[in-house]
């Protein structure tokens, strides 16, 4: 297991070839859909600015979430897609 945040009702799982597995339980109370997709970019930010300008809606920008740092948008069919960067995660995360 890579990690757990019991209270959080959240697990990763990565294999050999570092692809992670996130599981999370969520409350009864949200609706979402059944998968979140995490796309590891260059630079949080800077992807968010991008991807802004050219009229992407995001859920939120990057800010610190319980996952770590990182952005939030939805594929048309709504399904979550986050966006984070492994500098972001070690200093601001």
């Amino acid at each position: 297991m890579e990690f757990e945040i019991a209270r959080r009702k959240v697990a990763a799982l990565e294999d050999d070839a570092k692809l992670t597995l996130l599981l999370e339980q969520s409350p009864d109370d949200v609706q979402t859909r059944g998968c979140i997709l995490y796309f590891q970019v260059t630079d949080v930010d800077t992807k968010y600015r991008q991807l802004s300008a050219g009229g992407v809606r995001f859920v939120h920008p990057p800010r610190n979430r319980f996952w770590g740092y990182g952005a939030e948008l939805k594929d048309p069919d709504g399904y979550r897609i986050r966006l984070w960067d492994e500098a972001s995660m070690d200093e601001k995360g």
